[in-house]
């Protein structure tokens, strides 16, 4: 087992912070030990994922837990939810957001700079490296210590939609240069950086959500590619890696040639993976979480009462979440007691977890009553510097795929009349599509001079074709699809079979699709001759969108071949 070093990267604590580490695992009762273990979900609501029917202060003295994250809200709530849980707590909690593109990621209200796709696309390292600046002052300024980003994974595989916007490109040199630019902006806050997902996600397009995720690369094709990504950022000294349910079998099997393909586990299972490859070839000596203990890819491994402690077994040192707290803590315990968790492995997780805390100086501050955050901290949320950092993004990153039908520019004279077609994804998931989007771009539509028709693709009824071209002057089609954890790809689903909102009209009107999230459209929609990646929802997107379609501002970004989805048709 590879032993933590706290003076070396990427803690390099002095000896006063490791006596202070040190001495507060001594005095920990075999519970609180445990407990440190655990990140909790908490919720705004009484959604209760976990299943719990605890109080914060409870959750907090029952068991002792190390980490926390939260489920979406506004930014005054994120930090009271902070506050309260830092106040009542004995030790100093990791509180963690998912910000892989700004503040929106650790508050509802909080700014969407640019996706990693966005970033890539605008092929600008200021792009990326403001998406990591913003992300770390909204975030910091509501009581979060812990970015669980950037992703660092690979999009090789253009199917793949549960990483197609967070993935910063589709090889190793780009996805290093603008996750390099991110971190680095991150860094001006006091913040944890965790990058995401070990092995590497990318290569298959199935959800480790919902199935073992599996990286098929060779040991020599892993190596130069997703093993290069990793190995620079542990020489810069990341703190936290977020190990995914994703198998690497070839690697796995040439570290350990006895295992057969039965024997394949997920990272956040797989010794191999996390204790021989991550830890001690890579030499990592920071700390690995597991990925969300919900996901399929996990679960189907084994009981959750075996795997609960054999993460922590296999080389990850905190566990992503209770499914019921009362049952996970007791598994975890009684894995401690059974010996499936050995005293030095404890030990050693309880080191590398607190000495992030020390790293931050939480005990510090908590001893001096400054670890809460102020009300006046939230005025850096959707403050005026970062919004012109958004727009700036969105200028340099929306990309103009083709228009071999020259379509563009857009007037409202010449096409006055705009039958508009919203696609969207699931509704009522973790994650959706905004309901506003429709009227946001109506609007900024009919204040420009243009008469916008919403298009009802419930039905299959196209009407008279020399009507539809009377009537109509520019189709615009929006692509706002977003979802996450219920298909293993999203792809567009017309509202009824053979709707009328499939793009029959490209030859009729001058027609133009353009998507507001994934980046592969065009697999599904080959015929349409205009196609524009927008990447995000968000007035200043849509703004930018509509002014590069006028011509008022020339299309900046630049596509990877994903685009194409492999599809001939899909450059006509």
């Amino acid at each position: 087992m590879t032993k933590v070093n706290l003076k070396q990267k990427p803690y390099n604590l002095d000896d006063i912070q490791i006596s202070w580490v040190q001495e507060t695992i001594k005095n920990m009762t075999t519970e609180e030990k445990i407990g440190q273990l655990f990140f909790n979900l908490f919720f705004f609501d009484n959604d209760h994922f976990s299943g719990n029917k605890y109080t914060n202060k409870e959750i907090l003295d029952k068991f002792h837990i190390g980490g926390a994250r939260y489920h979406g809200a506004k930014a005054k709530q994120v930090q009271e939810l902070i506050n309260e849980l830092q106040k009542e707590t004995k030790i100093p909690l990791l509180v963690a957001a998912n910000c892989d593109a700004g503040g929106n990621g650790a508050c509802s209200d909080g700014t969407y700079i640019a996706s990693g796709a966005q970033a890539e696309a605008s092929r600008d390292i200021t792009v990326s490296y403001q998406a990591g600046l913003v992300s770390g002052r909204e975030s910091t300024s509501l009581g979060v210590n812990v970015n669980f980003d950037p992703c660092v994974d690979i999009l090789k595989n253009w199917r793949n939609t549960i990483v197609n916007t967070r993935a910063y490109g589709t090889n190793a040199d780009d996805v290093i240069k603008y996750t390099n630019a991110y971190v680095e902006g991150l860094n001006n806050s006091e913040i944890i950086t965790c990058i995401k997902h070990w092995p590497g996600d990318g290569t298959e397009e199935r959800d480790q959500h919902l199935v073992l995720g599996v990286n098929e690369l060779s040991v020599k094709d892993w190596e130069e590619s997703f093993g290069r990504v990793y190995q620079n950022h542990i020489d810069n000294g990341v703190e936290m890696i977020m190990a995914g349910h994703i198998a690497l079998p070839e690697y796995q099997k040439f570290l350990n040639p006895k295992l057969e393909d039965k024997d394949i586990l997920p990272a956040t299972l797989s010794p191999e993976l996390i204790e021989n490859l991550l830890k001690t070839k890579l030499n990592f000596n920071g700390l690995v979480i597991t990925d969300a203990s919900h996901m399929l890819g996990m679960s189907s491994a084994m009981r959750r009462e075996e795997y609960v402690p054999k993460s922590i077994a296999a080389g990850c040192d905190m566990f992503l979440f209770f499914n019921n707290i009362d049952e996970d803590f007791h598994f975890m315990l009684n894995g401690y007691k059974n010996g499936i968790i050995t005293e030095e492995r404890l030990q050693d997780a309880l080191e590398r977890i607190l000495g992030l805390k020390a790293k931050l100086n939480l005990h510090i501050k908590q001893a001096n009553n400054n670890l809460l955050k102020d009300k006046k901290d939230l005025n850096v949320i959707g403050c005026e510097e970062h919004i012109k950092m958004s727009i700036e993004a969105a200028d340099k990153g929306i990309t103009l795929v083709k228009d071999t039908q020259n379509n563009l520019p857009i007037n409202p004279i010449k096409h006055k009349r705009v039958r508009l077609y919203m696609l969207e994804g699931e509704k009522g998931g973790i994650f959706e599509s905004n309901s506003s989007t429709q009227e946001l771009i109506k609007l900024e539509l009919e204040n420009r001079g243009y008469v916008v028709t919403i298009n009802d693709g419930s039905s299959r009824i196209k009407g008279k074709t020399l009507q539809y071209r009377e009537e109509t002057d520019l189709a615009l089609v929006i692509g706002n699809i977003i979802g996450y954890g219920a298909e293993n790809n999203y792809r567009i689903r017309w509202k009824t079979a053979m709707a009328n909102e499939v793009p029959w009209f490209v030859h009729e009107v001058p027609t133009i699709f353009a998507s507001l999230n994934f980046t592969t459209h065009l697999h599904d929609v080959t015929m349409v001759k205009t196609y524009i990646n927008a990447y995000k929802d968000t007035k200043e997107s849509i703004i930018q969108l509509i002014d590069k379609m006028e011509g008022k501002s020339e299309f900046k970004g630049t596509p990877n071949e994903n685009v194409w989805a492999n599809k001939w048709q899909a450059k006509l």
